[in-house]
């Protein structure tokens, strides 16, 4: 199971990183670690890839399976609450992306995900994907 946090600033725009293993926008986030509860993973992941601490609860807005890889992964909008956004040893940039620049630069498997984040009206998203485009 893994985690991913969209967070949105007073624009309305949606920080992506820029992933260093494979040069892929999508949102901050990654696998749980043993003993650790979905809060503390999205916590953790944000801060790690981002550098900005993140409020909690954060809204839960899709749940998404990648049906090649078997991993399910639960993405939450997110406030920041502190820090300063930075790159680190798991991101190459990050980047204030607006909707039609998320749809541009990430696959639409983790376009989706801001998307859906984005949308503040409709209940959380159930969707699969096969690592890069909607099934």
């Amino acid at each position: 199971m893994s985690v991913a946090g969209v967070i949105i600033d007073d624009q309305g725009r949606a920080l992506l990183i820029q992933r260093r293993d494979n040069r892929q926008w999508e949102p901050p986030g990654g696998v749980l670690e043993a003993g650790e509860t979905v809060p503390e993973a999205l916590e953790r992941e944000v801060l790690e890839e981002t550098g900005l601490k993140i409020a909690q609860p954060a809204t839960l807005t899709g749940v998404y399976k990648n049906m090649t890889g078997l991993i399910v992964s639960l993405v939450f909008r997110c406030e920041a609450a502190g820090g300063t956004p930075t790159t680190g040893a798991e991101t190459y940039a990050l980047r204030w992306a607006t909707r039609e620049e998320v749809s541009e630069l990430a696959d639409e498997a983790y376009a989706i995900r801001v998307l859906d984040a984005l949308d503040t009206t409709s209940p959380p998203a159930i969707r699969a994907h096969d690592g890069v485009r909607l099934v």
